[in-house]
């Protein structure tokens, strides 16, 4: 049998994480965050002073790294046993994680580490490429975007929340540049899948984001 898989695409700060946590809890599947496995790999060629421009020295760190993910109210993510999720929405590693993200051979490391996260019941899958890349056969497919303005001021909010100095201007224009990163890269660029559900979520709510979702899969 086939363990059914749910893929949400889409621009970084268009709401993926909290839609996807919340669809895997109703509906009791996995979950799998493969920003967070990039923004992971960051984290560990950052902290082991890696050249982040040395692709194979970034695949050789990628070989080794040994990730656990625990999906409760909040995602916790372990590197090597350590938690390191308070590190994972920093924008040092965001950065990073971008740059690292279009080395066709981090990707191939990467790919199969994120193949092995469909597991029964089914997968609830986030990311740029999982619908056109990683499960190009699931069946259900979404691409969740906002624009740039609204992810901007959502990001804007959540770091002022936290207590992070946050400026607008500057969130807005690290973001268009990702944007054009993600999209213009040669392997698996940021793309809707030609049989994915488009939703635009810059008027919408949460909760009516999930309910699309839902009526989707069932």
């Amino acid at each position: 049998m086939t363990v059914p898989v749910l893929t949400i695409d889409g621009p970084s700060g268009a709401g993926k994480g909290t839609v996807s946590r919340l669809v895997a809890k109703q509906l009791g599947w996995n979950y799998l965050d493969s920003g967070a496995i990039y923004r992971s790999l960051a984290i560990d060629v950052l902290k082991n002073n890696v050249d982040f421009k040395d692709v194979s020295a970034v695949v050789e760190v990628a070989q080794k790294m040994s990730l656990v993910f625990e999906c409760g109210n909040e995602l916790v993510v372990k590197l090597d046993g350590i938690d390191i999720t308070a590190e994972l929405p920093s924008e040092t590693t965001g950065n990073t994680a971008s740059i690292i993200a279009a080395y066709p051979d981090v990707r191939a490391v990467l790919l199969q580490k994120q193949k092995d996260f469909q597991l029964a019941p089914g997968l609830v899958a986030d990311g740029r490429d999982m619908g056109t890349v990683v499960f190009p056969d699931a069946v259900n497919k979404v691409y969740l975007t906002a624009s740039a303005e609204e992810r901007a001021k959502r990001r804007y909010k959540q770091l002022i929340e936290k207590g992070i100095d946050a400026n607008l201007v500057q969130i807005t224009k690290e973001i268009e540049a990702r944007d054009r990163r993600d999209q213009e890269r040669t392997t698996a660029p940021l793309k809707a899948a030609e049989d994915a559900l488009y939703i635009d979520s810059s008027e919408l709510s949460i909760e009516q984001v999930i309910s699309e979702v839902i009526n989707l899969v069932q």
